[in-house]
Formats: C-alpha cells, structure tokens, sequence
C-alpha cells in the first residue's frame, strides 16, 4: 500500500483507493476517467409491500400527509434563499477523454464484485483477462472508437466517462439535427446480467420524463465482431457533478474541503422530487451519490440511471456502491426508503469529512468529530433519521424528507447570515397564542395552551365532524367530542387537548392512550407533552418534545416547545439556544422572542436582550409590548450593574416615539424615571442628557415624577389606589418653601 499524499494524514490507501486513516478518497491524476464504483447485489427475497418496510423494532417514525410525487415543474436552484453558483454549460468536445482507461483501484469483476486487473509488483494489471475467483471474462478496453457510426445515425466521438455498467460515449445525432447525445455501453459484452439490466432500462426509462432526470432518446445494438452489444442513448448533459465540484475544491485548497452546508442542500432539495417522481411510479433509483448529479447553468440533472429498478423487482441483480447502500439491502428489495438512505448519506459526504466506506459504513461520526453537526443541530438529527439502519425509523418518502430539509434549509440560512427565512409548514399550525409576553416565566398551562398543534389530517373520518364544531365553551366540546359519531385518531387528538385546556391530565393521558394511531405517530409524543406541560412536568415534557424534533428536524415548533421546558426547568443555555434558532428563522414565533429575552437577561446580556426585543416587527400586534420591554430591559437595572447614562437618553427617545394609550405610557414613563432618579442618586454629578423632557439632575427628574404619579392618580380604578399614588407624588416631588 501507498502512503496517503493528503498533508497531515499518515495514513495508507488501500486497493480500493482509499485512505485507511483519513478515509478520503485518494487524489486521482487528472487525466483519470471518470470511474464509478458501483457494485451489484444478489437479489433479495421478496419483502412485505414495499410502503411498509420490514423492521424487528418499532421506534417512532412519521405520518407522511404527502404521496409520494410533486409537481415535475422544476424550481429556481437555490429556491430563492442562497445563492449557487452557475455551472456554465461545457462544449460537449472537451469532455472526450485523450485515453480512456479504468483506474486499477476500479476494476472489479462484473460477476462476483472481486478485485481484479490489479498491477503487482511494479508491473501494471490487466485491461482483459479472467476473474481469478470466479473465472468469469472481463474487458475494460472501450468496444467503440471515434469514427464508429451506431446503428447508422449516431457518431461517436470518443469516451467520456466510465460507469459502474461500462464506457460511456459521447455521439452525434446525424438523424436529429446532429445533436449530442450519450451511448452507454455495457461493462463487457459476456456479461448477461449487464445484458439483462441493459434490456430493462429499454422496456421502462423511455417512460421516465422529469425535468431534473436525463432523458433517454433511444436503444440501439452494435456489431462487436461475432457479439452484439446494446447501447442506451440519452441527452447529453454537459455541466459539472457534485463530485467532481468537491475533487476541485480539495485541489485548490484544503484536503478534507467539502461543499457549502446551503449549496449541498439546495442540491438535494431539487434533486428529492426527481427520487419522488421515479418512487411514484414505481421505480427506486438504487445508486444516488454526488458522482450521479450534474449542474449545468442553474439546472440539476440525475444521470446513470443503469441501477433503476422496479419495486417489485425479484430477478434483476441490485447495483448500489458501499457506503451509500442501505444495509438491508440485500436481504430486502430495494425500496423508497432506501434512497432516502442513500441521498443522507450523500449529503453527508457533500458536507463533511468522513470515513463513509468503513469505519462510519452504516453510521455517522458525532459532533465531537465533526463541528458542523453540533453547530447545525435540525441538520445532524435529520442526517440520523435519513440514515437510520432501521428502515422504519426513517422518512417514509422523499417528499417527506424534502418537506423537513426544506426546514432546515431555512433555519441553516438564517443561521449563516443572520436573515430570517420563514416557511410554512405542513405539519403545523401557526401559534395558537403569544406566550410571555411581558412576563418574567411563563406559566406551564399557558404554554400548553399557546404552542402550535398538529395540522388536522383531511383523509380522517372525523375532519369533517371536526369542521362542523362551533362551540367556544371547553366543556361543551368535551360533550360533543364524546358522543361523537366515530371516535377517529383526530377526534381523539382534540379530545385530549381539550382535556389539557381544563387540566385535567389523567383525562388527556388515558384518551391520548386509547387513539389508534400507527405505530410512531409523531403527534401522540408531541399531545404527551401538552398533557405533562399542563401537569407542570417540564421535565417529562421535553422528553415527548426531543421525540417530535427527531422525527421532525425541520419544523419550528418542537424547538419552540423544548426552549419553553428548558425555561421552566431553569436550564437557560438550552433555552437560548432553541429560542434563538425559532427567532432566527422566522420572526412571526412572537414567544421565541420574548422567550430568548428572558433567556439572555438571566445570563446578564442585557443588550442582546434588547436588540432581540427591539427586532420584533411593527406589524406584529406585541410590537408595543416588545418596545416597552425593550425599554424595561435595558433601564432596569442598577448604575453599578451598568446602567449608563446613554442607556437613559436612548431609552427616552425610544419611548417618547411610541404610539402608547395614556396608561401604558404613563406607567412607562414612571418606570423609566424611576430608574434615572436612582442612577442620578447613585453617582457623582455631571450628566448632560435629558430622559422625557427632564435634564438628569435630581430636582427634574423629581418633578418629571411627581407629574406621571399624579397622572396615574388619575387614572387609579380605585380610591385606595389613588391615594396611594397622590402620597407618592407628595413624597418625590422637590422641596420647596411653599
């Protein structure tokens, strides 16, 4: 074995070329082929339907309200949120290869997946030759040159590129205004499975048209000398892949380099409804991975479609490339669920560094390991869901998972450069209520009652029932939910909510307890933590929370939910950190504001406190709410806690601007001078500025005082109260002789 040449690593590649420390695949010269690793499967038994994978645990999965296709309109790269670069378009010529030749540390035999054709001592291997395991032929030399017409309409040019079925040609169309398309060949022309794969994208991939897959024109055959070889001939896509953008990045700078976070999820964003497409039909791509994604201008292209196979699928052998292949497969048909693995664990590789062919074959490294995925949180747990070895635990379909990572995207977004990227989401509702406003802690009850719920399931039997009910009364609604005419999951759901609204926690526990909904529902933990919410259980509550975030790593609302336990529970470092991501993301969460406020005022960072307050938008019906509380945040606090005497000068032009009612503005103006009074009190003299028409000397400030208390007196609902305030006015106001 040779040693690693990437700086700083001591490690040694290996036949397979690739790092036994690092785990980086090794460098390869730049004129090297295109190569593919992709290795085929013995055909698995035939599992239970393929909607419903099978699996010996039954952990929490989600309940998809989508199918499993989306509109093949194709979006803007980028949808809009991050900008990608253009990949200008490549003149199809200058991607034929000078000479086309498979990397040693690629060849494999087509039959049996053994190393073959490999140099030995200082003597290069073999192009052609016999499998020493199996004995079955092999041939890496191209079958056509430049100059060879196909099937009497198709020029070729030369190779560009070598895929796991075979070389792959570039050609000209003389029958169709000489356009540019691709013949792909097969691996070697004795290999009857390569034959029979080849037949099978002739019968189906004609049938396949989305904008983000490569369009297959034509199948043809070609006289080899006494063998016949088929050839699939599909648009020529002249742009970049994926793997090739991350191979120049380590070229240009940094070994381990991998691409942006956002540019890397843009990427799988367009390309999962392509997967969903394909699933839609009935077809599971087997082999998704960066080599397989081509950017060319602003568009995504998913090529190689060699290893598309049927769902129901027994015979055909299963090609898929180690370390993006689903563990199951092999022992199960591969399905749906098995390309979401294998687009996480792509974009895992689009985004860090790791040993994804062995050490981490069927995991993931943690955040010790890998920064990037304690510092993107929602990231890390959805790569754990997408990349689960229990195929039930992952998302269900690709729109599924785009829905999520379409969450995280934004959320990621708003992280990178500080710009809120709202979504809507379709699993829940808005805020039902703005919790703590104004407040110092929220009470667990109101929380409960606040926090979104889930979005009601229009294919339920009791939707309709649902729709129909117009009480306001909690305790008619109990009446009415109980007589119900069918007791459904979502009339059950309510039901316990409305359990949770009266407190009644045992109520709600035992009718969340006899809804029948599907193994995993993500909507019982997340009723389980409204219940332990009204039952003053924090703890408890975060626990179902933590449940829904797994399940859901792109939705804001179980974040919002686990920063308001960590509150309660006193843990003021989580709630900062979930808070901030909610506020960050989407500035329509009002309690994510008010929330990360407290959280940051208890940690003493008074000022971040109020620019969070002071960034809740004047549409928002708290925004007076939040400017007071602004205000408050930063006067309330003592001159030797830092209390400044540009704190209060600040602090009174924000306030005099304010559109207020008189008792909001005379109890705010009250406040704020109390807090000068005792400023000016507390130092030596000498300031200059003016808070609410008073200069910051004590005689001022005493009869600024004296005038908002009697103000209040005014306004005081009771005698008792009013006396109390014109005393308090008797007592500041300056002494005088009269």
């Amino acid at each position: 074995m040779t040693s690693c040449p990437r700086s700083g690593c001591d490690g040694s590649i290996d036949d397979d070329g690739f790092c036994d420390t690092c785990g980086l695949e090794a460098p390869s010269p730049a004129t090297a082929a295109t190569a593919s690793s992709s290795v085929r499967t013995s055909s698995a038994s035939k599992p239970t339907a393929w909607s419903t994978p099978t699996s010996s645990s039954s952990g929490p999965t989600s309940r998809s309200r989508r199918g499993a296709t989306r509109s093949t309109r194709r979006g803007l790269l980028g949808r809009g949120i991050v900008d990608v670069p253009i990949v200008p378009k490549r003149d199809p010529r200058e991607a034929v290869l000078e000479n086309p030749e498979v990397p040693e540390n690629k060849r494999f035999c087509s039959k049996c997946g053994a190393k073959v054709g490999r140099g030995r001592e200082g003597r290069p291997g073999r192009v052609t030759g016999f499998c020493a395991k199996c004995g079955h032929h092999f041939d890496f030399t191209p079958k056509l040159k430049a100059g060879d017409v196909v099937a009497g309409q198709y020029e070729v040019l030369g190779c560009i590129a070598h895929g796991g079925l075979g070389w792959i040609y570039l050609a000209l169309d003389h029958a169709v205004a000489d356009r540019w398309v691709v013949l792909k060949g097969l691996l070697d022309t004795g290999d009857a499975d390569a034959m029979a794969a080849a037949m099978a994208e002739r019968r189906f991939l004609a049938q396949v048209e989305h904008p983000n897959i490569v369009r297959i024109f034509n199948f043809v055959e070609h006289q080899h000398g006494e063998s016949t070889t088929g050839y699939i001939v599909m648009e020529y896509v002249g742009g970049e892949s994926i793997k090739d953008m991350i191979k120049q990045l380590r070229t240009n700078g940094d070994q381990t380099a991998c691409l942006p976070l956002t540019q890397a999820i843009a990427y799988t964003l367009e390309i999962l409804p392509a997967l969903g497409y394909l699933h839609g039909i009935g077809l599971v791509y087997c082999d998704f991975k960066p080599d397989n994604v081509i950017q060319v201008e602003e568009q995504l292209k998913l090529i190689d479609l060699g290893a598309v196979r049927h769902v129901d699928d027994e015979d055909s052998p299963i090609y898929g490339t180690a370390g993006y292949q689903a563990p199951e497969v092999g022992k199960e048909l591969p399905s749906p669920v098995t390309d979401v693995y294998t687009v996480g664990r792509a974009l895992a590789v689009m985004t860090f560094p790791f040993d994804f062919h062995a050490t981490y074959k069927n995991s993931l490294p943690g955040t010790a390991e890998q920064p990037l995925l304690g510092e993107f949180e929602s990231y890390y747990r959805l790569l754990l869901r997408a990349t689960h070895n229990d195929p039930a635990q992952r998302f269900g379909s690709a729109e599924e998972m785009r829905d999520q990572l379409e969450g995280v995207f934004r959320e990621v977004a708003a992280t990178e450069d500080g710009q809120p990227r709202p979504g809507i989401s379709v699993e829940f509702t808005a805020e039902r209520r703005t919790f703590g406003i104004g407040k110092k802690t929220p009470e667990m009850a109101e929380i409960a009652m606040s926090l979104p719920i889930p979005r009601i399931d229009a294919a339920d039997p009791g939707a309709g029932f649902l729709a129909g009910i117009a009480t306001d009364s909690t305790e008619e609604l109990i009446k009415e939910l109980k007589t119900a005419p069918m007791q459904s999951v979502e009339v059950k759901l309510r039901l316990a909510r409305a359990y949770v609204e009266i407190g009644d926690e045992m109520a709600a526990k035992k009718t969340l307890n006899s809804a029948k909904c599907e193994p995993g529902d993500w909507r019982l933990p997340w009723h389980r933590g409204l219940a332990a919410l009204a039952a003053h259980n924090a703890p408890q509550a975060r626990m179902s929370f933590e449940t829904v975030y797994d399940i859901l790593p792109g939705e804001a609302a179980p974040k919002l939910a686990i920063a308001a336990c960590a509150e309660a529970s006193g843990d003021m470092a989580d709630a900062d950190r979930y808070y901030r991501a909610v506020w960050r993301t989407d500035r329509s969460y009002i309690s994510a504001a008010f929330g990360l406020a407290r959280a940051l005022l208890a940690k003493g960072e008074r000022h971040e406190a109020v620019d969070v307050l002071n960034s809740v938008p004047d549409t928002s019906s708290h925004y007076l709410a939040a400017q007071l509380a602004a205000i408050k945040a930063r006067t309330g606090i003592s001159r030797s806690d830092g209390l400044t005497e540009q704190d209060l000068v600040v602090a009174g032009g924000q306030l005099a601007g304010l559109e207020l009612d008189d008792a909001r503005r005379a109890q705010a103006s009250r406040d704020l001078l109390e807090s000068a009074y005792s400023w000016v009190r507390g130092g030596p003299r000498g300031a200059s500025g003016t808070v609410l028409g008073c200069r910051l000397v004590e005689d001022d400030l005493r009869r600024g005082l004296e005038k908002w208390y009697r103000t209040l007196a005014r306004q005081a609902a009771t005698r008792r109260e009013r006396i109390a305030l014109v005393d308090h006015a008797n007592r500041i106001r300056p002494k005088t002789w009269i």
